[in-house]
């Protein structure tokens, strides 16, 4: 058997495979945060694709934490009420473990999606709304400059991550991630770029993380044990002076120790004109090997432009990861990982309604069957 195809026990969960989707941002919720239809054909889809985790894009736990005015939130019941009624749709026809990311964007939220002015920040006049920050350091020039966050400013925040875990709670979904990566308002307090601040919250590695470990803490205090809760974090940013891999490494150990199930290893896009190396298959893989060398018992996911299967095969046999999210590979190919089965060997995980298909139609399988 591969080993992308091996169960692997998660915390409480047991998955099929390694294949993991991770959150991946539609920006296509109504204007008050509540899932539309498109959100059910998207995760629908990804929930029959065979994979082992579907993560859902981040939901924000704010009003002022979304990315856009039209990004999923769950800061209220009625968008935990539109969420329980997808997932128990969804679970008429699979059975594969579905979560949701909770997430707070800082100095990034209020702003187009990424094909309307090139995700700019929107003015009051657009439509936006004052952001917040570790520091008042605008993520690009010409965009809001964020109100620095004060002692209150972060309870109401971190009571809103606990508030919105609860509600996905309510909602039924099986697990939740928390969101630290990728330029939003935990990675911002992390980086020494973003963050200037010369109080307990800034300076030293340790002070950069002590209002992302008391989210962190907070989180894991509020969800219960017997279910998953994961973490995705930055291993890096591509940028010169910003938030190194020994300092990642630091505040994986933090993680792990306080009983995060997973730690999902991403990196960048936390300084604008710094772009990671997207152009370059596995280009994050490093990050995640070095938190798994240093942390053997974490269960450690990957990501970053894997999409073949024999790519992602060699990461897991060559210990550098457990899981590996597939992110647009899954949105090029809905089936990724049926098609990964039939590459690798194994029996593809078809949904019963399209057994009349089946692999024997796929013509990679009809190339190895004629060999």
């Amino acid at each position: 058997m591969s080993t992308l195809f091996t169960p692997l026990t998660v915390g409480p969960l047991t998955l099929t495979n390694r294949i993991v989707v991770p959150p991946m941002s539609q920006y296509s919720a109504a204007s008050d945060g509540i899932a539309t239809p498109w959100h059910a054909q998207h995760i629908g889809g990804l929930a029959i694709s065979g994979a082992g985790l579907v993560i859902c894009e981040a939901n924000g736990v704010t009003p002022d934490g979304r990315i856009t005015p039209h990004c999923l939130g769950l800061w209220n019941d009625e968008q935990a009420q539109a969420l329980k009624k997808l997932l128990a749709d969804i679970r008429t026809y699979s059975a594969t473990p579905i979560g949701v990311q909770l997430n707070h964007a800082g100095r990034k939220a209020g702003t187009n999606p990424p094909w309307r002015n090139q995700g700019a920040s929107l003015s009051d006049e657009e439509g936006g709304w004052p952001t917040v920050a570790p520091s008042a350091v605008p993520y690009k020039p010409g965009w809001r400059v964020p109100e620095e966050l004060d002692e209150a400013g972060m309870t109401r925040i971190i009571d809103g991550f606990v508030a919105a875990a609860s509600r996905a709670r309510e909602a039924g979904v099986d697990f939740v991630e928390l969101h630290a990566a990728n330029g939003y308002l935990l990675n911002q307090f992390l980086s020494p770029l973003s963050n200037q601040r010369q109080d307990e919250y800034g300076g030293s590695p340790e002070n950069r993380m002590r209002f992302p470990l008391r989210v962190a803490k907070a989180l894991r205090d509020a969800w219960p044990k017997t279910q998953l809760l994961g973490v995705r974090f930055n291993g890096g940013e591509f940028a010169q002076g910003g938030l190194g891999l020994e300092e990642a490494v630091q505040f994986a150990r933090e993680l792990h120790a306080l009983g995060y199930d997973y730690l999902h290893v991403s990196g960048g896009y936390n300084i604008y004109n710094q772009t990671p190396p997207a152009d370059k298959p596995g280009y994050m893989v490093p990050f995640a090997a070095a938190i798994k060398e240093a942390l053997p018992d974490a269960v450690v996911i990957t990501v970053g432009l894997i999409y073949e299967a024999q790519q992602a095969e060699e990461i897991l046999q060559e210990g550098r990861a457990d899981l590996v999210a597939i992110g647009r590979g899954m949105l090029d190919d809905p089936n990724w990982p049926i098609h990964a089965a039939i590459a690798l060997g194994e029996t593809p995980p078809w949904p019963k309604p399209y057994d009349r298909f089946g692999p024997l139609g796929w013509p990679t399988h009809q190339t190895q069957e004629a060999k």
